[in-house]
């Protein structure tokens, strides 16, 4: 005779459940056939959930490009610099008899915020005071001026101002099939003759005794921020050789990077942002999301009546919770206060326990079903054929878990981050190897909790055994 395995037959209690409970809310799943303690309950609920804004002071540095200028915008005035350390050529010799040429600052950027035909000036200073750290995680809104003295002096040989949508130089990116637009600064004379008189390229912490690297700031200008993606100085010489009976003169370059191998930091703050944050914290009705750093969403689960709840409509049992689903709607109407041209809701969104934002980013955690989970910025259509735009979390994993403590909290606080992501594929199927905090601008407006129109909460689905 066939043998019918358990786990069919737990299955087919489950279905019989979920038809069940159409008709009656009430019924336990196979009822008619086991004991009331060998019973499987499966109940369904909706809470509702509070919402609020989260002011962000600053955020863990780790560009992969970098933020430079000064742009006000409906989140206040984002003013960004960059602090950088250059990567040794290890085991580089300068030609014998090699003279230099001149030596440049030069920045490729792919795109800008604000207005592009707006004049902005971009100076550089040597770093003179405290070294970085490698190993260290650095806050957006560390001060440079741990770093830069008063004293130290301005290294171009201008001031260079630029105008984004000019372009006046580029570089071709084969990786990419792209040229980038360049900014191509000269460096004063006093600099190039220090920089080019270095020739201690046995390890990058002796570079760094000989030279610790740049700040670049944006010293006037308020309506451009570029998205930088590449940082370096061009070292240009030339030098001699004899080719038969004459002497042949070569020119050549030499970069030094600011890449993954040395330590930024994007310094980027928020000049009014007390004023603003409160001017938006009025509004009962919506709620934002600002990258970088400065505004964030958070959102309270009422936790405590959640597991009391559950608890008391599954009789004790060890409970299940099936589907958690939260739905964040975002409002993309024409006359939306963010939809600036600048600006665009962020394309992936981390919901993560408040509780657990700093350690995450910090030490560079990947989402987890029961502390953070990442959902992507999702066009839809409503019920009325019209399009919608959200984010969708299932928090059935992170429930079930909070479930089983019996000291949780009354409120659950969660927070909505901006976060970039790196994904790699392997066998078909795709990784998650790396995420961080947004370094570039969006800026996401969602219905509040208190919204008539669309009101927050979370659908659970639960069973308890």
């Amino acid at each position: 005779m066939m043998q019918i395995r358990p786990i069919y037959i737990l299955l087919l209690f489950l279905l019989a459940a979920v038809f069940t409970g159409c008709k009656d809310d009430t019924e336990s799943a196979g009822g008619s056939v086991l004991e009331k303690e060998d019973q499987i309950l499966v109940r369904a609920d909706t809470f509702p959930i509070r919402s609020n804004l989260l002011k962000v002071d600053s955020m863990i540095s780790m560009p992969d490009s970098f933020l430079l200028g000064e742009m006000a915008n409906s989140y206040g005035t984002l003013h960004a610099d960059v602090l950088a350390q250059f990567a040794c050529p290890i085991g580089f010799v300068y030609p014998e008899g090699a003279a230099v040429d001149s030596v440049c600052l030069c920045m490729a950027y792919r795109s800008w915020f604000g207005d592009g035909n707006t004049p902005m000036g971009i100076t550089a200073y040597e770093i003179d005071l405290g070294e970085f750290d490698y190993e260290r995680s650095y806050p957006t809104n560390l001060d440079p001026q741990e770093y830069v003295s008063s004293t130290s002096p301005q290294l171009l040989a201008h001031e260079k101002v630029v105008v984004a949508a000019n372009r006046t130089d580029s570089v071709y990116s084969s990786a990419s099939g792209t040229y980038y637009s360049v900014v191509r600064a000269r460096m004063s004379d006093n600099f190039t003759k220090k920089f080019f008189a270095i020739r201690d390229f046995a390890s990058q912490e002796e570079f760094n005794k000989a030279f610790k690297g740049l700040y670049v700031v944006s010293e006037f200008g308020s309506g451009t921020v570029l998205n930088i993606i590449d940082i370096n100085i061009a070292v240009y010489y030339s030098f001699s050789y004899q080719k038969g009976v004459s002497d042949t003169i070569v020119h050549d370059v030499k970069a030094f990077y600011a890449n993954s191998e040395v330590r930024q930091i994007n310094c980027i703050n928020y000049k009014d942002q007390d004023e603003v944050f409160a001017k938006l914290q009025a509004d009962a009705n919506y709620n934002y999301v600002a990258a970088p750093a400065n505004i964030y969403t958070r959102l309270q689960f009422p936790m405590a009546k959640i597991q009391e709840r559950i608890n008391s409509r599954i009789d004790g049992k060890r409970p299940y919770v099936n589907m958690g689903k939260v739905k964040i709607d975002v409002d993309m109407s024409d006359d939306a206060s963010v939809r600036d041209t600048w600006s665009s809701p962020a394309a992936r969104m981390l919901l993560i326990k408040e509780s657990a934002l700093q350690r995450f980013f910090t030490k560079r955690e990947l989402p987890s079903d029961t502390c953070a989970l990442l959902a992507e910025f999702t066009k839809g259509t409503d019920k009325n054929g019209k399009n919608e735009y959200f984010y969708t979390y299932d928090m059935s994993a992170l429930l079930t878990n909070q479930l089983r403590y019996s000291n949780n909290p009354d409120t659950l606080n969660m927070v909505m981050v901006p976060v970039d992501v790196v994904t790699t594929t392997s066998d078909n199927t795709t990784y998650i190897i790396s995420i961080k905090q947004q370094q570039t601008v969006s800026a996401t407006k969602t219905y509040s909790a208190e919204n008539v129109a669309k009101p927050m909460n979370i659908e659970v689905v639960y069973s308890g055994f």
